[in-house]
């Protein structure tokens, strides 16, 4: 099922907003990219290049309070809920200045602060945490939706399947959004589910459920604006199956050897970022100008994030049993 069409409102779902948000995701994780490959960023590294509509058109839809819950293909999630550029990279360099402290790094940021809570390294791991975080809000009579963004590979995962039936039967304000880029790791789709229509896998638990082009960050923001005011007006879960792309491997040590490079190409066309921008030229609203004025200021917001990061400090070795259990009592 598709989503029906619209205009996105002015505000946080315009398109100058949206294209702003988009190329904050691409600029900061190309950044990302370089450096980890110049060994400053260790361990693991899963970008989202190529699929920033996603988190852009969604995360313009929620409001203060709201909470987000996101996989391990973060940064841009945990960026556009409200985590500084300075303390996100802080945490990619492992720094103590870092959102997590410098002791989760790249999978496993998280920020109570801005209410996202990870990050979460385990594929489906987030859906149950968002299931509580929403049971939470309920019985406490808060105005909050939770946000729970997981992969087209959750969705074959028990946790899928339990989390999303409690929801519907509780009637919980959780919204799923599920990213579906054809590829779980190296897996296409149609091998590793029998039913491919994700919506309509989700709508067998009587949960509104659409499908949305993922590509395009105007009809991202109008079908998530729609779902966050149902769920918020306690019409119960909602489900939107974003229809994406990741341009590069799944992670920096993939050999990407599943898909070939005329798919890629292909799918490379509809890059949202530079499809966005020629739709406001032809509108009249942004000229070339005013896109080199916006590339200067998200350039000088991740070249500070950088500068930050690398006159961050490590952790003592003194403290870092700290956190491992509750403050205030013995192991």
């Amino acid at each position: 099922m598709t989503a029906p069409a619209g205009p996105a409102e002015p505000g946080p779902g315009g398109p100058l907003a949206l294209l702003r948000a988009m190329l904050r995701v691409r600029r900061l994780e190309e950044a990302c990219v370089r450096l980890y490959t110049e060994q400053k960023i260790r361990g693991f590294l899963h970008v989202s290049i190529g699929e920033e509509a996603v988190v852009a058109g969604v995360t313009s839809a929620v409001e203060p309070g709201d909470a987000i819950v996101a996989t391990y293909r973060e940064h841009g999630h945990a960026l556009l809920a409200g985590v500084p550029a300075r303390k996100l990279m802080a945490e990619m360099y492992g720094r103590a200045e870092g959102c997590s402290h410098g002791r989760g790094g790249s999978m496993h940021l998280f920020d109570a602060d801005a209410r996202f809570f990870g990050g979460n390294a385990i594929v489906a791991g987030g859906l149950p945490l968002a299931v509580g975080l929403a049971l939470g809000d309920a019985m406490q009579g808060r105005d909050r939706v939770t946000v729970c963004f997981f992969g087209e590979g959750a969705m074959a995962e028990g946790e899928f399947h339990e989390s999303i039936n409690l929801a519907a039967l509780w009637r919980l304000p959780v919204l799923f959004c599920c990213e579906n880029n054809l590829y779980a790791m190296g897996t296409a789709l149609a091998r590793s589910e029998s039913q491919t229509d994700l919506a309509l896998k989700a709508a067998a638990y009587g949960v509104p459920a659409w499908e949305v082009d993922g590509m395009d960050a105007l009809a991202v923001a109008d079908a998530a604006r729609k779902a966050v005011d149902s769920v918020r007006a306690g019409g119960g879960p909602y489900f939107l199956e974003l229809r994406t792309y990741r341009f590069r491997a799944h992670s920096m040590f993939d050999p990407e050897r599943y898909r070939d490079r005329a798919e890629v190409a292909s799918w490379m066309k509809r890059d949202p970022i530079p499809l966005l921008r020629a739709s406001l030229a032809d509108a009249g609203e942004l000229d070339d100008a005013g896109w080199a004025a916006l590339e200067r200021e998200v350039e000088d917001e991740v070249q500070d994030a950088v500068a930050f990061a690398e006159a961050g400090t490590l952790e003592p070795i003194e403290t870092l049993g700290r956190w491992v259990y509750s403050e205030g009592r013995a192991p």
